[in-house]
């Protein structure tokens, strides 16, 4: 099979579709892979690395999607991808489509394979494509919400661990999934008071038991939103519905009740955010200020540390790569019940049934 893997091009992203080695185990199998030229650069990984593992560099984004079979890439098509885009290609990436409405439309419109990472499962029913990044963007939530609560970016100006004869920051974790517990070992492991809120009792009773002392579980409710708001300076969105919209936990009028210069970090943008008055955001310009509360939402958190992100992608995705290529996409889905979950859109029909509750399509 012909495997292309262009240059992303969503704002500040770094990453790229596959490393040297995964483009090696595709070449060592007799596919072909064709990669557009300085792809790999922000990533750390240069044109004669991947040359040298044996793909054939492309100069322009256009060549890689004419020649390829499979796309290979991180996040989803922008608008000015949309026309590159073939009938019966495969399109193996992040697409996140109950955020876009156009989106949808689009991939509809373009009659090609659309296998999502972030709906694939393993037999447990975890989402193995999706935990390697929502691990980077749990930890990189603290990292970034520790940063916007220093005062000259609008923050409460505070120091997230405290220091002798100061008190710690709190933060509050809205879940308590890959990222939750990601968010919640890195603010612990800083010092922050931590309280982590899910509706799994499950969930909650092995946060009890792996997460230190200074994180507390409460079950999630409206009530205990409403009142943890009140009294926490950082909020961490980190909740997941499979192929759905988030919910709004968080709400329009319960931000005058936070403090002035609290930080929210809403990892659940991919899926349109866990926040009322969530937008998504860039690298370029993260943050955006409500009601003296500051809004972190920025859509593509670990493409800011390419270098991990792409590395831990590749880890996993190139095994299900390999399988659709060496298998073709319809035996490779048959032949595996996780992998044909991924199938979110096929040949202009939408098969993920949560896309069509999402847009109330009928």
């Amino acid at each position: 099979m012909k495997v292309g893997i262009p240059k992303e091009i969503k704002n500040n992203e770094n990453r790229v579709g596959m490393t040297p080695g995964g483009v090696y185990e595709l070449v060592k199998n007799n596919h072909e892979v064709f990669i557009q030229t300085t792809a790999g650069d922000n990533s750390g990984f240069s044109d004669e690395a991947y040359v040298n593992a044996g793909a054939t560099i492309l100069n322009t984004i256009e060549e890689v999607y004419q020649v390829a079979e499979m796309i290979v890439k991180v996040k989803e098509p922008i608008e000015k991808e949309y026309d590159l885009i073939k009938k019966d290609q495969i399109v193996f990436t992040y697409f996140h489509f109950a955020s876009s409405e156009a989106l949808t439309k689009a991939m509809i419109k373009s009659k090609a394979i659309c296998i999502a990472y972030e709906t694939v499962e393993d037999k447990d029913g975890g989402l193995p494509l999706l935990t390697p990044m929502s691990e980077v963007a749990g930890r990189m939530s603290i990292q970034q919400g520790a940063k916007y609560l220093e005062k000259p970016v609008k923050g409460r100006g505070l120091l997230l661990g405290g220091v002798p004869g100061v008190s710690p920051g709190k933060v509050l974790i809205l879940g308590a999934g890959i990222v939750g517990m990601q968010a919640a070992k890195m603010a612990s492991g800083l010092g922050a008071q931590v309280t982590i809120l899910d509706i799994d009792m499950k969930r909650l009773r092995y946060a009890n038991d792996v997460l230190p002392n200074n994180c507390v579980t409460e079950f999630s409710n409206e009530y205990n939103i409403r009142t943890n708001v009140k009294t926490h300076d950082l909020i961490i969105g980190g909740v997941l519905l499979k192929g759905k919209k988030a919910p709004n936990l968080i709400t329009r009028d319960m931000l005058k009740t936070m403090k002035p210069g609290a930080v929210i970090v809403d990892v659940a943008v991919d899926q349109g955010g866990c926040v009322e008055t969530t937008k998504p955001t860039t690298h370029e310009d993260p943050i955006y200020i409500i009601d003296d509360v500051v809004h972190y939402s920025v859509a593509n958190m670990p493409g800011a540390v390419p270098y991990t992100s792409t590395l831990a992608l590749t880890n996993v995705t190139t095994s299900y790569a390999l399988k659709i290529a060496n298998m073709g996409w319809e035996k490779a889905l048959a032949s595996d019940e996780g992998l044909k979950k991924g199938l979110n859109i096929s040949k202009g029909e939408v098969i993920y049934k949560e896309i069509i509750e999402t847009f109330d399509w009928v």
